[in-house]
């Protein structure tokens, strides 16, 4: 079997190489360039990494979280200008698709704006009152069976 194998080629094996009389000699890189993969539209790859991400459903929160939510906002206002430190959980819209992400923050407050419906933590990090998920800190301690 073997030697069919080679027999189908000895009208070749000793040829020299056939160089082209009409086209230009490639160089090597010329050559492997015909071979690369293909690339395809420009924005594919980030289209398919944007699909690709995960973001959350945003969670309605309960009435008693709801309540207990505003009792801690209402400590910080009481305590303006003290500039407690606390870690706050909130939902961050996402602005390419209809969810979002869980985000959440340490950092001191300056300032419980209610009217405007925002949070002002230092640095100039503003947290939307409505987005809020959880407040923790130290300054919560004076809550009836809270834990920190």
């Amino acid at each position: 079997m073997a030697d069919k194998k080679e027999d189908s080629y000895n009208d070749i094996i000793n040829q020299p190489h056939y160089i082209s009389k009409s086209r230009p000699h490639m160089t090597m890189k010329q050559r492997a360039s015909q071979f690369s993969p293909f690339i395809p539209q420009e924005g594919y790859y980030d289209a398919v990494k944007e699909t690709a991400r995960l973001t959350d459903v945003k969670i309605e929160l309960g009435e008693d979280l709801k309540e207990l939510l505003n009792r801690k906002l209402n400590i910080l206002q009481n305590r303006e200008g003290q500039n407690p430190k606390i870690t706050v959980t909130y939902f961050q819209p996402d602005i390419r698709k209809g969810e979002g992400t869980y985000v959440t923050f340490t950092g001191c407050v300056e300032k419980v704006d209610v009217r405007q419906g925002v949070i002002y933590i230092e640095d100039g990090i503003k947290i939307p009152i409505g987005e809020i998920a959880g407040i923790e800190g130290e300054i919560f301690a004076c809550l009836e069976g809270y834990a920190d």
